[in-house]
């Protein structure tokens, strides 16, 4: 009996089919669920703000212990490293080289002709596994590609040490006869697994899925949601229905798996959230007559376990606030919270700072922060001079916390209006949030941070 190996890519089809960004507690959820069903894989999406992405792939990637964790590379080293970053502490991490290797997407995409592309899929590949014992090659649009050229392309990934090619039919218009036939070609030149990412665009996902299989390909990529994706819970039953006069099997839970899907999904609808959002455009809105128990309800929703004393605080903030506006939204919500929910010692205070950045220097600050009557300072640099804050910070206190939000607001008018700075940190799964204020932006932003901190250091201790 043949096992078939499953790579979820929900992430990923969500991230190219959703016009609105998931949130972070949605992203690890879906990775969570997808390993909890039996997927042997769980694929993220490339990274488009790397500092954000860093956080939430690098929490992913330590939760999933029991499944490969796969992240694309870009198209450059340096984008080769920032997505090792994200990944390197997974037990089971895999960097994939996602390139097109049809003539219309190379030249378009990439401005390259078929020898310079293989060139750069051998150093990808090269590159990719000296970081990574585990690489994959993927190769894009490969059903509308030059057979020879593929041949060439997956030689060349697979010299450079990729350990598994992936034919994927980007444009979704290959027929079962034609993946199947495929597949072979390929599994003929290499001595690697191949996998196979077929579309469901014209409605024979599932057929071209095991037709591939039949030919010889060892893995499969499906979604538990998502357009034109190979559907998880339909590839499934046509496992489970005709896997033994196949001889196939996979290690996803068939007997949960539809049950499980529908939980997860609904857990990330934005329907779930048209009530009590993050963001004021789903409309949170409180007011004077609001209860504590409301107040708890939309903590939670937001990320935040508040314990009785904070919701009462938090509760009769909001009713003061009411009296001169009538109601609260969600930015303003979470500042409330920011201000007046565990307001703990002042453990780290902050003694002095400096900051230097330029369009043509990286941001780099020096931070002093006092702690039971010692000076601790951090020097740092970073992507703006916020981030190189961020990480002088860190360097003082040695420890490193993942944040969640940052968020900037103009208290007042004018040239030297107050600036009011929100900042969320996550620490064991729980979030913190700091408030700082200040006509220095720089300086709300330390005092928001060490604000967040000392409520985490005061919980620990």
């Amino acid at each position: 009996m043949k096992t078939v190996n499953v790579t979820d890519i929900t992430l990923k089809v969500m991230a190219q089919n959703r016009g609105v960004n998931l949130l972070f507690r949605e992203k690890t959820a879906l990775a969570a669920s997808a390993a909890a069903l039996g997927a042997d894989a769980v694929e993220l999406a490339p990274i488009k703000n790397l500092r954000e992405d860093t956080i939430i792939y690098k929490t992913v990637a330590q939760n999933l212990s029991d499944c490969t964790v796969a992240i694309p590379v870009g198209f450059s080293l340096q984008e080769l490293g920032a997505a090792w970053e994200c990944i390197k502490d997974a037990s089971h991490p895999r960097l994939q080289i996602e390139v097109p290797v049809s003539t219309v997407q190379m030249e378009y995409t990439y401005h390259m002709k078929a020898d310079k592309m293989a060139e750069k899929i051998g150093e990808l590949c090269t590159e990719a596994k000296k970081l990574c014992t585990d690489v994959e090659f993927c190769a894009l649009d490969a059903t509308r590609a030059d057979e020879d050229f593929l041949a060439a392309a997956v030689t060349a990934a697979v010299n450079g040490g990729a350990g598994i090619v992936t034919i994927c039919d980007t444009a979704g218009i290959a027929l079962p006869s034609e993946i199947e036939a495929l597949v072979k070609t390929i599994g003929e030149k290499v001595n690697v697994p191949v996998y196979v990412q077929v579309s469901d665009k014209l409605g024979m996902a599932v057929a071209c899925a095991i037709s591939a299989i039949s030919s010889g390909a060892q893995g499969v990529k499906c979604a538990m949601t998502g357009e034109d994706a190979l559907s998880m819970g339909r590839f499934s039953d046509a496992v489970t229905a005709r896997g033994d006069a196949l001889g196939i099997k996979t290690d996803l839970i068939n007997t949960k798996i539809h049950a499980g899907i529908e939980d997860v999904l609904a857990g990330i609808s934005r329907e779930a959230y048209e009530t009590v959002s993050v963001s004021e455009k789903k409309n949170i809105l409180l007011d004077a007559d609001s209860t504590i128990a409301q107040v708890a309800s939309a903590a939670q929703v937001l990320g935040y376990d508040l314990s009785d004393s904070d919701c009462g605080n938090v509760h009769k903030a909001i009713s003061q606030v009411c009296e001169k506006k009538g109601s609260v939204g969600a930015k303003e919500f979470e500042s409330l919270i920011a201000s007046f929910a565990m307001q703990a010692p002042s453990t780290y205070h902050l003694e002095n700072y400096t900051t230097n950045c330029g369009n043509l220097t990286s941001a780099m600050s020096q931070v002093t922060l006092r702690h039971d009557g010692e000076l601790l300072c951090g020097v740092s640099t970073g992507d703006g001079p916020v981030d190189s804050l961020f990480r002088a910070i860190e360097q003082c206190i040695g420890h490193h916390y993942e944040l969640d939000d940052f968020q900037i607001q103009a208290v007042t008018e004018g040239k030297e209006a107050l600036g009011s700075v929100l900042v969320r940190l996550r620490n064991n799964g729980k979030l913190y949030s700091g408030n700082g204020s200040s006509t220095d932006i720089m300086a709300a932003s330390i005092r928001a941070y060490i604000n967040a901190l000392n409520k985490i250091v005061f919980e620990e201790e």
